[in-house]
């Protein structure tokens, strides 16, 4: 071979590696976006992967197959959140509770779309399955100005822990029928009807705070649906000034809350729970009680349409209970992510 056949050669051989190269480079780009990252970051000072929530969530993979836990440092994120439904197996984790501070304002009149802005207005909103809400304070700021939810839940088998929820009217919205919540070791605030929903929720041993003389819960349980509201070794307290609080009134007519082994405040009204001026309610709705404690609890002075449950009865309000399906698969102790 000629030293001319030899330079078409090596000339033919680099020609072949230039066309290789941005083929390999585009392989090599799809390969990293098709990688997953099972852990992101957020931190305001631009030491994270995101400075916002929302950025990381929107950088999380659809449907993932293993859980996805987004780790928020200390800091205010002044920013509307929502994990939409293919976000499910989301881990949103704080830093600390008290400094890991999701807020907005938004509330009915400012949404101003009807009849229904009630539910455009939450701070976060959860609609992907199997979330985890960990260390975090989520609060609407809007004030006494009618409703302003600061989390909603539109999802099933979610849990929150160790969560400050605060705001003022319909503070919390636990959304969907058939859906299962469970919170736990969480501070929840609210004037009027500020635990509010149609869903299935275990509250255990969190603190319900009252800010205003109204009402704590207002379910829409669907009549189908063998539990509501169902609050565990709770503790409920108040303002100062406030010393008439009813445990409930039905939004919907076969409303379910139970309290049981909670400690109820002096300013629980005798009477307990109110019908929503529909007397019909009181023969559908199931308010009801078990061996709770304190100076607001007052188990003969209670309407005559709620219930004190047997020891029997009260052997169905177990964690377990209530928020497995036994007859699915992967059921057993999903709340205890």
């Amino acid at each position: 071979m000629n030293t001319l056949e030899k330079c078409i050669g090596l000339s033919k051989v680099f020609t072949v590696v230039l066309l290789l190269i941005p083929l390999l480079f585009l392989q090599s780009m799809k390969a990293k976006a098709a990688e997953i990252d099972y852990y992101i970051t957020v931190a305001k000072d631009d030491s994270g992967d995101y400075t916002t929530i929302q950025e990381a969530i929107n950088s999380a993979k659809a449907f993932p197959d293993k859980r996805i836990t987004i780790y928020v440092k200390k800091g205010i994120y002044h920013e509307k959140v929502k994990i939409p439904s293919w976000n499910n197996l989301i881990t949103i984790q704080g830093e600390h509770r008290d400094s890991t501070i999701i807020t907005y304002d938004d509330y009915f009149d400012k949404i101003d779309k009807g009849r229904n802005s009630t539910f455009i207005t939450p701070t976060m909103l959860v609609q992907g399955r199997d979330c985890v809400l960990e260390n975090l304070t989520i609060e609407n700021t809007a004030g006494p100005v009618g409703q302003a939810v600061a989390l909603a839940i539109e999802a099933d088998r979610c849990v929150v822990k160790q969560c400050n929820l605060m705001g003022n009217q319909d503070t919390f919205y636990a959304a969907g029928e058939g859906n299962r919540q469970y919170l736990i070791n969480c501070y929840i605030e609210g004037t009027t009807d500020f635990i509010f929903g149609e869903a299935t929720v275990v509250f255990e041993k969190c603190q319900i705070h009252a800010k205003s003389n109204s009402y704590i819960t207002a379910a829409s349980t669907p009549q189908h649906v063998p539990y509501g509201f169902v609050f565990l070794d709770c503790g409920l307290t108040a303002d100062r000034d406030v010393n008439k609080v009813y445990l409930g009134r039905p939004w919907r007519q076969y409303a379910k809350t139970v309290f049981v082994h909670c400690n109820l405040g002096d300013f629980i009204l005798p009477e307990g729970w109110h019908n929503w001026s529909n007397p019909a309610a009181e023969r559908t709705a199931f308010y009801a009680e078990f061996q709770n404690n304190g100076n607001g609890y007052h188990p003969q002075k209670r309407v005559p349409w709620s219930h004190q449950l047997r020891k029997s009865e009260a052997k169905k309000y177990t964690v377990d209970q209530i928020l497995n399906i036994k007859t699915l698969k992967n059921e057993k102790g999903w709340y205890l992510k």
